[in-house]
C-alpha cells in the first residue's frame, strides 16, 4: 500500500523532480481572484460612507457604507485599541445568512481604548485614539491611519475594494414569460429586488471545476478584497509561507502571493506559490516608519504587491499623496479572500520592533519551550524498529555528539493507525522510551489528522458513531486518500471532537507512551492525495455548518490546538508540551513550532531556510527551522556540513529526510565531515543558555528571537533587503556560508542611525574587533561559521557539552562580555527548571548583568521570583579591554571579598572561576 500511495504522490512531481505547478491553481484559474483582480484602480471606488448613519460609542464607531453600483449596504466598525492599533470590520448590514468570522487566532479579545470622534467639513469622520487617528473619508471610501501627524497606512487608497454580497442565484427569465406574468414575472421581479453585479457573469461564480474536481459553491460569489497603501514604506515583507525572498516582490504582470495551506512536494524556490502555512500579516518599512496590517481571514487569499521601489530609486519621484508629500506610487498590498468578512488590524508602529510586538499582542507569542527542544533533533522517514532506534542513540554517544530527541515517522504505527504501534517492529515501546529518557533524551512521534477507515480501528469507529468526521456537501462522512489509503478527517472545529482527540493522549488510553513523549502533527493542511490541489473539497461542511472554504487555513491550527490540550492534560498541567506542526495560521505559534516542509538537498533550499524563517519570525513564529540536509535528495559532504552550521544558529534544529534517501547520521560520513558536524552541534549546545533566555524574553515581550537586520538598524537602507544574514536577539549577527565552494563570504555590518559608523562587533571565534559599517570579506574554512557578538552586550554560554541538554541543567556558565565604545555592556540570563510550568508561578530567576566602570555586576530583575539553581559562574570572558587587569575582586553580599585570577587569552581577558552561584547578588571589580 505504501508504494501505491508513493506512486500516487509521484503524479504530483514532474520528471525533473520539481513540483508540477499544473496541479495547483493560478489566480486566473481561481474565479474570485480573477474577479477581484479585474477591479480597475483608475475608476473611482463605488463605495461611499453614509455619514448620516454614524453612531459613536466609547471605544468605536459604526457607519453604513453604500456600494453605489448595486445599492448594497455594509456596516463599517472602527475600534480604537491600546498599544497603537486599530481594528476595522466591514460586513453586510443585512446578509442572507451570517458570514464566517475567524475565531481562535487571537490570544484574547484586544484591549480597547476610548476614542473621540469629529466630523470634518470635507466629508470625513476622524476617530482619534490617543496620539493616533483614523480618518474615514466618505467618497470615494477610504480610511487613512495616522501615527501622530504621519500617515502610515491607507485602506482603499487605490480603490480596489470589493465585497461580493450574498445573494440568491438568479434564474434567466425569457422576455415573453416576464410580459405574460406568473412565475416568470415573479422571478424577474425577484431579480430586480436583488440587483446583480457582473460577479454572476463570471463562469466560476456559482460553481467551479479544477481538473476532475467540482466545487458546488452553494453561496455563490462571496469574495472580499481591499488594498492597503504604506506611504512611508520602501519595502514590504511578511505574509508567509512562501519560498521567496524576505522582501516581497512586485506581482503585477505575474502571479500574486497565495495564502492557502497546501501539501507541496519539492516546492519551487523564488515563487509566490502557496505552501503549508498562511499568516496574513504584512509590514511596510521605510526610513521614517514601520507599520503593519493583519488581515484576519482563513479562506483562500491572494495578495498582490505593488512596489515600484523595487526597480527604481525610492526618492526619485515625490508627489502629493493623500494631501501629503509622498512617493508617487508608494508600496501597497491588495488582499483578496474567497469568503468571510473584512476583518483587519492596523499596526501603527512606528519602529519595526514595536510593530512586531503589536502583532504579538494580538496573536500571542510562542510559549517558553522545554530546554531539550532547543537542542538537536534526529529524524528520518523512518527509523525501522526498536533496534534501529537504540543503535542510533548509542552511536551519538560513541562519537561524542550531543542529541536530545529521536523522531519516529508514520511507519511506527500499526498500518498507519495513530495511537497504535507496529507490534512487530516496536513490541516494547515503553522500554524503548525508558532507554532514551534514562540517558536524558526524548522520543517524538507523528500523529496526523487523517484517520484510517478500518472497521477494526477504535478511533475510526468512534468518529463514525459520534459524527466526528468532516462531512461532504451531502452530509455524509467525507472520504479521501492519504497515507493509510481510504481516510476520513476529524473535524477539529468541534469542541467535542477536540476533547475526544485530546483524550486519546492520556496515559490511561495511550498507555504505551509516557509524559515525556512529544508530538509531530504533519499533513494537516489538510493533505488529501486525491483531492483538488492535494487538499480537501471546499464545499465540505464543518462544525457549525461552515464550509471548508471559510476555514481552510485554520484546519491545522485547530488540529494542533487539540494536541496541545491533550499534552497539557496528560501531565496534569505540569509539563510544557513540545509540538511540531506543518499547517499553521496566525496564532498557531502559541501551541507549536514549525518547519519549512519538504525541501530538497540543494544550496538554494539552504538559502531559502533563512529567508523563510525570517518571514515566519516577524509573523509570530520564532520557533522555526528547516529539514537539515534537505528532505528530498542526497546532499554532498560540503552541503551537509554547511547546512548543519547554518541550522546550529536557527531556532529549531532538526535533521530529517525522505524514506528513499541514503542514511545520513553524522558517523556515516567520512571522518572529516563528521568532525565538522560535531563541531557545529557542540557550538549549538554551548549557546543553550542564550537561546533559552531569548525564548523567555520572546514569551514575555513578543520580540522575535530571529530578526532581520532592519529590526535594529531601521535607517540603514542596505538592511532592507538582506536575507542571508540576521540577528539573534540584538546580540549575535549570523552570516552562514550558503554558497558552494567558497573560501570567503561578504558579511554586512549595519550602520547605526543611517550613518556610516556602525556598532562594534567581535568575531565569536577569535574576538577580532570590527568597527566599520559596511561589507567585509571574511575568509572561511570548513569549520568557520561567521558569527559576531555586538559590542555592549553580555551573553551566557555553557562550555561543558554533554550528551543532551537535559543533563547540562546544573552545569556552570561562562559570561562573554563584549564592550562597546563606552567600555560598557549589558545582558540578561533566565534560569528555571527547564521543563515545567512552575516558572509561571514565580519559580525562576531572571538576571540583569552589567559591565560599567570596570565592574561586572549581577542582580535579579524580579526579587519576588526565585529558583534554587545549582549552576554557578565558571569564568567571565571580556573582549574589548584596552589593558589587562592585575587581578579582580569578587564581592558577594554578606561574605568576605575574594581575589580572583585574571589572565589574557588571545584578544580577550578571562576572570577565572568566580564560583558564585547564579542566584546570588554579586559584583566583580577589575583591579589595575
Amino acid at each position: 500500500m505504501r508504494f501505491l500511495l508513493l506512486g500516487l504522490l509521484g503524479l504530483l512531481i514532474t520528471l525533473t523532480g520539481s513540483v508540477d505547478k499544473n496541479n495547483f491553481k493560478t489566480c486566473d484559474q481561481s474565479s474570485f481572484c480573477r474577479r477581484c483582480r479585474k477591479v480597475d484602480p483608475g475608476i473611482p471606488s463605488p463605495y461611499e460612507v453614509q455619514l448620516g448613519t454614524l453612531k459613536t460609542f466609547p471605544d468605536h464607531i459604526t457607519v453604513d457604507v453604500l456600494n453605489k453600483n448595486n445599492e448594497q449596504v455594509f456596516n463599517l466598525k472602527v475600534v480604537g485599541l491600546k498599544g497603537n492599533k486599530f481594528h476595522v470590520e466591514v460586513d453586510e448590514k443585512s446578509p442572507l445568512k451570517p458570514r464566517y468570522r475567524v475565531v481562535d487566532a487571537l490570544i484574547a479579545p484586544p484591549v480597547t481604548e476610548n476614542v473621540s470622534v469629529t466630523k470634518e467639513e470635507e466629508g470625513s469622520v476622524v476617530v482619534k485614539c490617543g496620539e493616533n487617528r483614523a480618518v474615514v473619508v466618505a467618497s470615494p471610501f477610504r480610511i487613512d491611519f495616522y501615527h501622530g501627524e504621519v500617515l502610515v497606512v491607507s485602506a482603499n487608497a487605490k480603490g480596489l475594494m470589493k465585497f461580493e454580497h450574498l445573494r440568491k442565484k438568479s434564474v434567466p427569465v425569457p422576455a415573453e414569460a416576464a410580459e405574460e406574468g406568473g412565475e416568470g414575472a415573479a422571478a424577474a421581479e425577484n431579480e430586480v429586488e436583488n440587483p446583480q453585479t457582473n460577479e454572476d457573469d463570471d463562469p466560476g461564480a456559482w460553481e467551479e471545476n479544477f481538473k476532475s474536481h467540482h466545487d458546488s459553491k452553494p453561496n455563490g460569489p462571496e469574495a472580499v478584497a481591499l488594498d492597503f497603501t504604506f506611504p512611508q514604506a520602501e519595502v514590504l515583507f511578511g505574509i508567509p509561507e512562501h519560498a521567496d525572498s524576505f522582501a516581497l516582490k512586485p506581482t503585477l504582470g505575474s502571479e500574486p502571493y497565495r495564502l492557502y495551506n497546501l501539501d507541496v512536494f519539492e516546492y519551487e524556490l523564488d515563487s509566490p506559490m502557496a505552501l503549508y502555512g498562511s499568516v496574513p500579516v504584512i509590514y511596510g518599512h521605510g526610513e521614517g516608519n514601520t507599520a503593519g496590517v493583519y488581515w484576519q481571514n482563513a479562506a483562500e487569499t491572494w495578495v498582490d504587491v505593488y512596489n515600484s521601489n523595487a526597480k527604481k530609486n525610492v526618492m526619485s519621484s515625490i508627489v502629493n499623496f493623500v494631501s501629503r508629500s509622498r512617493q508617487a506610487d508608494p508600496p501597497a498590498a491588495h488582499f483578496m479572500s474567497e469568503s468571510g468578512i473584512m476583518d483587519y488590524y492596523v499596526l501603527l508602529g512606528p519602529t519595526p520592533m514595536e510593530t512586531f510586538m503589536q502583532y504579538a499582542d494580538l496573536t500571542g507569542p510562542a510559549p517558553l519551550p522545554q530546554m531539550f527542544a532547543l537542542g538537536y533533533h534526529q529524524s528520518r522517514w523512518n527509523y525501522n524498529d526498536e533496534a534501529d532506534v537504540a543503535g542510533v542513540h548509542d552511536k551519538f554517544d560513541e562519537h561524542d555528539i550531543p542529541m536530545d530527541t529521536i523522531w519516529l515517522d508514520i511507519e511506527y504505527t500499526d498500518a498507519k493507525k495513530y495511537f497504535t504501534w507496529d507490534g512487530h517492529k516496536f513490541p516494547h515501546p515503553l522500554e524503548m522510551i525508558r532507554n532514551l529518557t534514562e540517558r536524558g533524551r526524548h522520543l517524538t512521534i507523528i500523529i496526523d489528522p487523517h484517520i484510517k477507515r478500518d472497521g477494526g480501528y477504535f478511533f475510526h469507529n468512534d468518529c463514525t458513531d459520534r459524527g466526528y468526521y468532516v462531512k461532504n456537501k451531502d452530509g455524509r462522512d467525507y472520504e479521501g486518500w492519504c497515507w493509510p489509503g481510504a481516510a476520513s478527517y476529524a473535524d477539529f472545529f468541534s469542541p467535542d471532537v477536540r476533547q475526544y482527540y485530546a483524550d486519546q493522549y492520556q496515559l490511561d488510553k495511550f498507555d504505551t507512551t509516557t509524559a515525556d513523549v512529544m508530538l509531530w502533527n504533519d499533513m494537516n493542511e489538510p493533505s488529501v492525495f486525491n483531492g483538488p490541489e492535494v487538499t480537501m473539497l471546499k464545499d465540505n461542511i464543518h462544525f457549525g455548518g461552515w464550509e471548508h472554504r471559510d476555514v481552510h487555513n485554520l484546519y491545522g491550527h485547530m488540529h494542533v490546538l487539540g494536541t496541545f490540550e491533550g499534552l497539557v492534560r496528560r501531565s496534569g498541567g505540569v509539563q510544557r508540551p513540545f509540538i511540531l506542526t506543518r499547517g499553521h495560521f496566525a496564532g498557531t505559534q502559541r501551541y507549536a513550532a514549525i518547519w519549512t516542509g519538504d525541501n530538497t538537498a540543494e544550496w538554494g533550499h539552504l538559502q531559502a531556510s533563512i529567508k523563510m524563517c525570517l518571514s515566519e519570525s516577524v509573523a509570530g513564529f520564532s520557533f522555526c527551522g528547516a529539514d537539515v540536509g534537505g528532505f528530498f535528495g542526497n546532499p554532498d559532504a560540503e552541503l551537509f556540513e554547511r547546512w548543519y552550521q547554518a541550522a546550529a544558529f536557527q531556532p529549531f534544529f532538526r535533521a530529517h529526510s525522505h524514506i528513499d534517501t541514503r542514511r545520513r547520521e553524522p558517523w556515516l560520513w567520512p571522518e572529516a565531515t563528521m568532525l565538522v558536524v560535531r563541531d557545529a552541534l557542540r557550538r549549538r549546545y554551548s549557546y543553550l543558555p542564550f537561546w533559552y533566555t531569548l525564548f523567555y524574553e520572546h514569551e514575555r515581550t513578543g520580540r522575535p528571537v530571529m530578526r532581520p537586520l532592519l529590526t535594529h538598524y531601521p535607517l540603514d537602507k542596505e538592511t532592507f533587503t538582506i536575507d542571508y544574514e540576521y540577528l539573534l536577539g540584538d546580540i549575535l549577527l549570523v552570516r552562514p556560508v550558503l554558497q558552494q565552494g567558497v573560501s570567503k563570504v561578504d558579511v554586512y555590518f549595519p550602520a547605526v542611525d543611517g550613518k556610516k559608523e556602525g556598532d562594534i562587533w567581535y568575531d565569536v571565534d577569535d574576538h577580532r574587533k570590527i568597527t566599520a559599517a559596511g561589507f567585509e570579506s571574511v575568509p572561511v574554512d570548513n569549520y568557520k561559521i561567521p558569527v559576531y557578538q555586538r559590542g555592549g552586550t553580555i551573553l551566557t554560554k555553557k562550555e561543558r557539552i554533554r550528551r543532551a541538554a537535559t543533563l547540562m541543567a546544573n552545569d556552570p556558565v561562562t559570561f562573554v562580555v563584549a564592550l562597546d565604545k563606552e567600555h560598557s555592556a549589558r545582558g540578561t540570563l533566565y534560569v528555571d527548571d527547564e521543563k515545567t510550568f512552575e516558572y509561571r508561578k514565580g519559580k525562576y530567576i531572571y538576571l540583569n548583568l552589567e559591565f560599567k566602570d570596570n565592574v561586572i555586576s549581577c542582580r535579579k530583575n524580579d526579587e519576588k521570583a526565585n529558583y534554587d539553581t545549582k549552576s554557578w559562574v565558571e569564568r567571565i570572558v571580556i573582549v574589548g579591554l584596552e589593558h589587562v587587569p592585575k587581578s579582580a575582586t569578587l564581592n558577594v553580599s554578606g561574605e568576605p571579598s575574594v581575589t580572583l585570577e585574571v589572565y589574557k587569552h588571545g584578544e580577550s581577558v578571562v576572570v577565572r572561576k568566580p564560583k558564585v552561584v547564579l542566584s546570588r547578588k554579586w559584583s566583580i571589580q577589575l583591579n589595575y
